[in-house]
């Protein structure tokens, strides 16, 4: 028995591994549950007590043997470019990385800016009813955005649609919450419009509500100039026009500088301004709606389109493009690594 342990041994000086192939070969041989030490140690039980002493001695020197052996070529292979560091159950083909989708950047941009200033955010139901979209904000019976011209009403039921615009979440917030409050609700939202280059049937919002005691104007305009600046560039300058809204009093619409800096180009229509969102301060009707003494509470309100803002910063001139999945543009946005 000794005899064959020392055969094993001088086997294994001769055997020459090359590769991680046979270096597995070696392993199954010698160290696996069903090798050959394995064997010879289940044999070594039945072994006389005069001849465990050297039975064993020889035993062990082809245990140390072989696991160096193996141990020691092992490294060197994980040393280099081939060997056991290749993984046999990755696929075959390159795994490509994705990218996400131009809106989601911008939308996520557009929170991470709000949310620097306190803003928290909350969602709401596309599927709304008529008070959360325009009762409660304070749209007349005879308002043209009730008309089915604008509005996709769920199976010709007057009360139930697909909401218009994010405002529907402002309007549960305030329901349920009570000042201050301090959100933003971006969304997706529908109208029933003609498809064009500039307009969309569906398209993503991002309103916010800010409502509180001795709330001003001047809050607002601060507000939205601090967003300008961090979303279009410290050198962006603002301008607030005079505009109506059903749901605030003041209203405005907000324009910012084009990089052309007044100098004209198509981007601006040769006006030096584009335009990005509409905004006011909350109509005190539509804080009594919700609930809100609107003799102690003022707030403020603006809504954008995330499409729009996409629009202007990466100078795409077709809205229906973000539309289309196409892989060509969409792997423009793929981030560097």
């Amino acid at each position: 028995m000794i005899e064959q342990i020392e055969s094993f041994l001088k086997e294994a000086e001769k055997y020459k591994i090359t590769s991680a192939l046979e270096l597995e070969e070696f392993r199954l041989k010698y160290l696996s549950k069903k090798g050959l030490l394995n064997t010879l140690f289940e044999e070594f039980k039945t072994v006389t007590l005069e001849k465990k002493k050297d039975f064993g001695k020889k035993l062990n020197d082809l245990k140390t043997y072989t696991s160096d052996k193996y141990q020691n070529f092992k490294e060197s292979l994980d040393s280099t470019s081939e060997g056991l560091k290749t993984d046999l159950s990755l696929t075959g083909e390159a795994i490509k990385l994705g990218t996400r989708h131009p809106v989601s950047i911008i939308r996520n941009e557009v929170v991470s800016i709000f949310e620097r200033l306190g803003f928290t955010v909350s969602e709401g139901p596309e599927i709304e009813d008529d008070w959360h979209v325009f009762s409660a904000l304070n749209f007349p019976l005879e308002h043209p955005a009730r008309d089915m011209q604008d509005t996709f009403f769920i199976q010709k039921t007057p009360d139930i649609l697909l909401r218009t615009h994010t405002s529907s979440v402002q309007v549960r917030v305030m329901e349920n919450t009570q000042p201050p409050i301090r959100m933003i609700m971006p969304g997706r939202v529908f109208r029933n419009e003609a498809i064009s280059a500039r307009s969309h049937c569906m398209f993503h919002q991002v309103e916010g509500l800010f409502i509180a005691e001795k709330v001003s104007f001047a809050d607002l305009k601060q507000t939205l100039l601090f967003f300008a600046k961090e979303m279009f560039g410290s050198e962006t300058e603002i301008r607030l026009r005079p505009s109506f809204f059903p749901f605030t009093e003041p209203s405005a619409e907000m324009d910012i500088s084009c990089n052309c800096k007044g100098k004209g180009c198509n981007l601006c229509k040769y006006t030096g301004w584009l335009e990005i969102l509409g905004c006011g301060m909350v109509d005190p009707n539509v804080l009594d709606f919700c609930g809100i003494d609107s003799t102690k509470y003022t707030g403020f309100a603006f809504g954008m389109g995330i499409e729009r803002i996409a629009l202007l910063k990466y100078q795409v001139k077709d809205i229906r493009i973000y539309f289309e999945n196409d892989v060509r543009f969409l792997n423009q946005f793929k981030p560097s690594i």
